[in-house]
Parts: C-alpha cells; structure tokens; sequence
C-alpha cells in the first residue's frame, strides 16, 4: 500500500489521530507535535510548510505516521515493518527520528549513517518521592516568573541541542495551563520542569532544567517527581519521559522516582556524499 502525503494537520488527524490515539506511549511525539500544528498553524516550527504522512495496511487499519516540521528531523510515530520500504521509496529521507527498530531498517540503506542521538522513554510506574528530599519546596510557577523560565528553557533547548525559538510561546502556554513547576531553596528558584498538555490520556515531562551552578542537590529529581505527581493525580493515564542515554545520571535518577524503560528512540542522519 502507498503512504499518504498532506500539509494539512486536520486531514491527517482525520485519517490517523485515532490510530495515534490507541498506542500513547509510543506515538507520544507526533500527538505532541501534530497538536501544535493544530493549535498554532503550519508554521508553528518554522517557515516552511509541515508534510505529515499515513500508510494503511492491507486491513485498512492505519499501520504508519510520519510528521516533518523543518528544520527538525521527520519524525516517524508506530511503522509497520512493512511500511518502511514504501516510506524510503516515496519520500527522500536523510535525517529520521525513530524507534529503534525502525531507524535501524531505515539506516540499513544509509551506508555510512550517524547516530546523532540514542534516547529513552519512560513511563511513570509507581511514585517514589527522592530520598533523601532536597532542602526546599515546590511551587507552580507564576506570570511573575516568565523571564527567568525563558531563559532556563533557551538553556536547556541549547544543552539539548534543539532550537529555543519558542520559547516564549512554550513559557505562556504552560504557565497558563499550569505546566511548568518550580523547586525553590531558601525562597530563590533553583530548578524547573514542564509537563505537555493532556492528550488521549497521555503527558510528558519535558524542560527539565537546573542551572549548572545549583545542580547535584537533588532539585531536579525533586521537582520532576513533584510535577510527575501532579499530572497523575490531574488525571494523566500515561506520565513519559525521554532521556538521553548519554546521560547515566539523568537516567539513574528518573528510575529511583518511579520511571520505567518503555523504548528506545535514534537519531539518525545519512552520511553526506
């Protein structure tokens, strides 16, 4: 069966946001990104126009999704192993972030690919409040906090690697709708972490990010742990992550909070000719 191609967000949220609605976890992104585009427009990542894609198995059960919102990587949700030859075939692919699984079977026709990045997710299991607990409280982060929290998202979107265009839409948006918490030593904010809107039962904690001056006292874990709460007792089903598996520390600390492996994700690119 051929892909679908569209530039339009609601007609392929039409053929495939049940599909992306039925597996959370591992679509966890392009519902994320496709609700941007949704809320914000075409251009809500950059001037040029998304493309988003679906493929449908011989069932007629939509087996494969695909957003590109340059300059970012396209983006691939669940694929079918079967889906991945039409893929390549339809559409030239030269930088993919994927399962592993998949950007393996993509990379097998990339002779001399780069892995930019292996990453995990994580789901929420059971709670465990950090041990021991940081000197310090948490708090929702207020209008009166907006430039600070630019600034540490632009840091942390630097450290990560990522664009810090957004930041102030990212800030807004989360302090309006009660995403972004802070840990506060002694009155003064030490570290932050953001958690994206509710969608198909599903959110992710994103923006976790302490000054490098402040870290090691357990701030992050702290509040990660402490929004991580929030948005299972608000309702959440699913409560992701992804870290970088780069990182053994934020790897260690995620699963002494209660977060447990769910995949792997890869960053890839072709090697330039």
């Amino acid at each position: 069966m051929p892909w679908t191609f569209t530039d339009d967000v609601d007609v392929f949220l039409d053929a495939a946001g049940a599909s992306l609605a039925a597996r959370p976890a591992e679509n966890t992104l392009v519902l994320t990104v496709t609700e941007t585009l949704r809320l914000h427009g075409p251009h809500a990542y950059g001037d040029a126009a998304p493309l988003l894609g679906w493929w449908r198995g011989t069932d007629g059960e939509v087996a494969g999704t695909l957003v590109r919102t340059p300059p970012y990587p396209a983006l691939l949700g669940s694929v079918a192993p079967e889906a991945v030859g039409p893929l390549t075939a339809a559409l030239p692919l030269t930088r993919i972030n994927a399962d592993r699984a998949t950007a393996e079977r993509i990379a097998a026709g990339w002779p001399g690919h780069r892995i930019d990045q292996e990453q995990r997710l994580y789901r929420l299991a059971t709670p465990v409040p950090p041990s021991p607990a940081p000197a310090g409280r948490p708090r929702a982060a207020a209008p009166a906090d907006r430039e600070l929290l630019v600034r540490w998202v632009r840091a942390f979107a630097e450290g990560t690697g990522q664009p810090g265009t957004h930041a102030e839409r990212l800030v807004d948006e989360r302090i309006a709708s009660g995403g972004l918490a802070l840990w506060e030593d002694d009155g003064v904010p030490v570290s932050m972490a953001g958690v994206s809107p509710r969608i198909a039962g599903m959110v992710r904690v994103a923006s976790v990010y302490t000054p490098p001056e402040r870290r090691g006292r357990g701030y992050a874990a702290a509040v990660t742990a402490e929004i991580s709460r929030a948005a299972r007792e608000a309702g959440a089903q699913e409560v992701l992550l992804f870290t970088d598996l780069a990182n053994p520390t934020s790897n260690g600390v995620y699963r002494r909070i209660g977060y447990r492996p769910v995949s792997d994700r890869l960053l890839l690119s072709m090697a330039e000719r």
